[in-house]
């Protein structure tokens, strides 16, 4: 008997003494008080903007770090291997770094919900030589980012081009290699569809030569070896975006309005960037008021290209392009002196966005003030009544863009207030102020704005010498 009771307290000792249970992944981040998120900087994932950090992978992993009730803690890195390296050593809870799932990837990490769908195009400068079909046809070095799924890609297949040049970099990221070939520094470079739409605003002398692959998914990813707590919540939170739309939002958010892209005047905008917006920005700046001076620079050039004397058909004129009507409510006695024209509008849109309802927030509610900048107050509460009826949010720019061009058709505008509008224009104007507003501020952070207009002053006689 005795043997047995000293048994039990053997078993009992041993029993106090056994590690208490783990908390699962979801319970260690509560517990901490913080996600931790690995992310790549750059213009479609993470950077810090002129008042916050932004970018698509930011607001995606504040939404989801707010949903689990912790803070938010981003770590940025510039190098593709880098992230890899803090997700497998738990440096970081899961990487949002828009990075496409791959089978070499599948095999390492663990891949969430699919959210962003891309394609990967070669890319070369416009004009520098002819355009190649396919990889056979490069006539130059490719380059792209070391690590990459494109770098992944050139591995796999290389046996299939044993002529084609090329080399991996991990001194330069996909931004860097796209503003190399736009300067001649480099042939070729491979990027994504998403990052290169974002670019070309800027580089408009980048040119498709092919597409590599297309209808690639983009997710996040989190290390294998945990337990599925947490990915269990990547794919809630995925599914919730996705079906209140949300998801469909924020990805045209930021970049609804670059897919399509258009050369002629993208080059003409740059142009007149360097050219005519010196001679104005000081305008812009006085009489911005609460408004941000570039996004009113952006309504006045999609309205009269910066041209004091632009004359429309339909009777509106001067840098805003104000009718004679708004003019006068305005206190503008000259359309035609940019300074009052500019004051004018600055002070007509601030009346358009005030009169926008309060619970829109931005950017919502400057898209919207925007459209009713164009097409009038009455017939954009017509397109909204219309989403609202048909069982979408009237309050959401994403969807009001879609029934606008309906009220072109009789069998919608007759059931409005305000009747017939050629409701495509200002889907069409807001894009274009969307993609000249994003342009500005890109080229203004970079100090690529002149302070003075570029002036080329030739000699009289062509010669490149004065007579003695």
């Amino acid at each position: 008997m005795a043997r047995w009771l000293s048994l039990f307290a053997v078993i009992a000792a041993l029993a106090g003494c056994a590690p208490e249970p783990q908390p699962n992944h979801l319970d260690s981040i509560q517990q901490r008080g913080a996600l931790r998120v690995g992310t790549l900087v750059g213009p479609t994932t993470y950077y810090h903007g002129r008042e916050s950090e932004a970018g698509l992978e930011y607001v995606l992993a504040a939404t989801f770090a707010e949903q689990l009730g912790v803070e938010l803690v981003m770590v940025p890195r510039y190098s593709i291997g880098s992230l890899f390296t803090l997700l497998s050593q738990g440096d970081v809870d899961l990487v949002a770094a828009g990075l496409d799932r791959t089978p070499r990837r599948d095999e390492l990490y663990r891949f969430g919900p699919p959210y962003q769908e891309i394609a990967q195009r070669v890319v070369f400068r416009q004009g520098s030589r002819d355009r190649p079909r396919s990889l056979e046809e490069l006539d130059g070095e490719l380059v792209v980012v070391a690590g990459s799924s494109h770098h992944d890609w050139l591995l796999t297949h290389r046996a299939e081009y044993p002529d084609l040049k090329w080399r991996a970099t991990d001194e330069q990221d996909t931004s860097e290699l796209l503003r190399q070939v736009v300067e001649g520094e480099i042939a070729f470079t491979i990027a994504d569809s998403n990052i290169l739409d974002i670019h070309r605003r800027y580089y408009p002398d980048l040119s498709v030569a092919f597409t590599v692959r297309e209808n690639l998914d983009i997710g996040w990813m989190l290390a294998p070896g945990r337990d599925g707590s947490l990915y269990s919540e990547v794919i809630d939170f995925f599914g919730e975006l996705r079906s209140d739309g949300q998801l469909e939002q924020l990805i045209d958010r930021h970049f609804g309005h670059v897919s399509n892209f258009n050369y002629v005047d993208t080059s003409l905008f740059i142009h007149a960037v360097e050219n005519k917006l010196p001679i104005y920005r000081s305008l812009f700046q006085e009489h911005a008021g609460t408004l941000d001076w570039r996004l009113l620079a952006a309504i006045s050039y999609q309205e009269s290209l910066w041209d004091p004397q632009a004359l429309s058909p339909t009777g509106v004129r001067g840098m805003m392009m104000l009718t004679l009507p708004t003019a006068a409510a305005m206190g503008v006695e000259s359309r035609l002196d940019p300074d009052e024209s500019i004051r004018g509008g600055a002070r007509y849109f601030e009346q358009m966005l005030n009169r926008i309802p309060a619970r829109i927030p931005e950017p919502d509610s400057i898209w919207f003030a925007l459209a009713a900048y164009n097409i009038g107050l009455g017939h954009l509460e017509d397109a909204r009544v219309l989403t609202e009826r048909q069982g979408a949010d009237p309050d959401r720019w994403i969807d009001v863009r879609k029934r606008l061009p309906l009220l072109r058709q009789k069998k919608y505008y007759r059931q409005t207030r305000y009747g017939f509008a050629r409701g495509d224009e200002p889907v069409r104007y807001v894009g274009n102020i969307r993609r000249y507003y994003d342009t500005l501020v890109w080229l203004d952070e970079r100090g690529r704005i002149p302070a003075q207009p570029l002036e080329i002053t030739l000699p009289a006689d062509g010669s490149g010498d004065e007579e003695p």
